[in-house]
């Protein structure tokens, strides 16, 4: 005498559940790497405008020790541009501010106060930076 079970369908409807759940897992690592991509691609925008704005003081820095006006209209750097605006200051000589701006749109401010010493070529005492 033969004993049938009848296991129709039990084997299928675990193998559903199995490959839902592998799905899940899948879509939401995806979903973490694209966001890790972006925050990592932001992070390296972020530095290139802050590299950009540094080079606009560094050229403020070099126009001030020849002698020359340290304003400057926006200049194209490393696929940016920067424009530096300097003006008198309470605390010292001038309050030099640069902004560097990528070509995603990023932007980064640099402040410096700054002293100019008496004698060409002039040298330049930092007296405070700020960054953004």
């Amino acid at each position: 005498m033969k004993i049938k079970i009848k296991n129709n369908g039990s084997v299928l409807l675990i193998a559903v559940f199995a490959i839902a759940l592998m799905s899940v897992l899948t879509i939401g690592i995806a979903q973490m790497h694209t966001e890790e991509v972006q925050l990592m691609q932001n992070q390296v925008n972020a530095a290139q405008a802050l590299a950009t704005a540094e080079a606009g003081l560094n050229d403020a820095f070099s126009r001030i020790r020849q002698g020359n006006d340290p304003n400057i209209a926006s200049t194209s750097f490393n696929g940016g541009t920067y424009a530096v605006t300097a003006g008198a200051s309470a605390i010292s000589s001038l309050l030099i501010t640069s902004t560097g701006t990528t070509s995603q749109g990023f932007v980064a401010r640099v402040r410096a106060d700054v002293t100019k010493g008496s004698s060409s070529p002039y040298v330049i005492r930092v007296d405070s930076l700020r960054i953004n």
